[in-house]
């Protein structure tokens, strides 16, 4: 991997979302490393991929120790399980909670310190994230990154780090197709078509960009007019 390169660390990069973001940034000449549970997709020599587990904070804390150069970070990993009230799981909910806050709050602790001036941190939340039937575990996991990021946002101005949420709606990933989702199908989007990973990819690579500079705190919605 080259030194010289900026470097991310992108959870989620076996499939999806995060596989789209590792993929832009490798095409923009970063090196990244991949955390995933699952084995590295990814074959290429600026791309690393380390096996952990993201629910378990201990594993990523371990995990991180032989990170010490990085320039962004981007918490992508994610799942979603369904039930409406009266019939929530415990363990679906502490599983997502786990993943997408706790998992996002570790992994920033350990590498916020290490970020140069400028540096960047992107958090994948969610359209749903304002709220959607059968899915307020889902939605109250990614509603708690936004109070996240805004909180570091007013932490890290001083040093000129960034830190945002981009929160998709439904998007065409293997995510949308999990059977786990029966009985909680998606909604097309006005637009007639599902947001692309790709496009999700893009906005991250300008938000990790030097021409974001100026963009913190904010949740940035693509909902190919959902939201409309």
């Amino acid at each position: 991997m080259n030194d010289a390169a900026p470097h991310g660390v992108v959870t989620g990069t076996s499939s999806g979302i995060g596989r789209a973001i590792a993929m832009r940034l490798i095409s923009q000449a970063w090196t990244v490393t991949g955390l995933d549970r699952s084995p590295p997709t990814i074959v290429d020599a600026q791309f690393r991929g380390i096996e952990t587990d993201l629910t378990q904070t201990d594993e990523i804390a371990s995990t991180l120790e032989s990170i010490t150069q990085v320039s962004a970070l981007v918490h992508a990993a994610g799942f979603m399980r369904v039930g409406r009230l009266g019939e929530l799981d415990p363990d679906n909910g502490a599983t997502m909670w786990r993943l997408h806050v706790e998992a996002a709050a570790t992994l920033a602790n350990a590498l916020a310190p290490r970020l140069p001036e400028g540096g960047r941190i992107v958090l994948i939340g969610s359209r749903t994230a304002n709220g959607a039937a059968g899915r307020s575990q889902y939605a109250a996991s990614k509603a708690a990154l936004v109070g996240m990021a805004r909180s570091w946002a007013i932490e890290l101005v001083p040093r000129q780090i960034t830190v945002n949420v981009i929160a998709p709606a439904a998007t065409d990933t293997p995510f949308l197709r999990d059977p786990n989702r029966t009985g909680i199908s998606p909604v097309l989007p006005p637009m007639g078509r599902f947001v692309e990973a790709d496009e999700v990819a893009a906005l991250a690579a300008f938000l990790l960009s030097p021409e974001a500079g100026a963009i913190t705190g904010q949740q940035i919605l693509i909902c190919a007019g959902a939201s409309l």
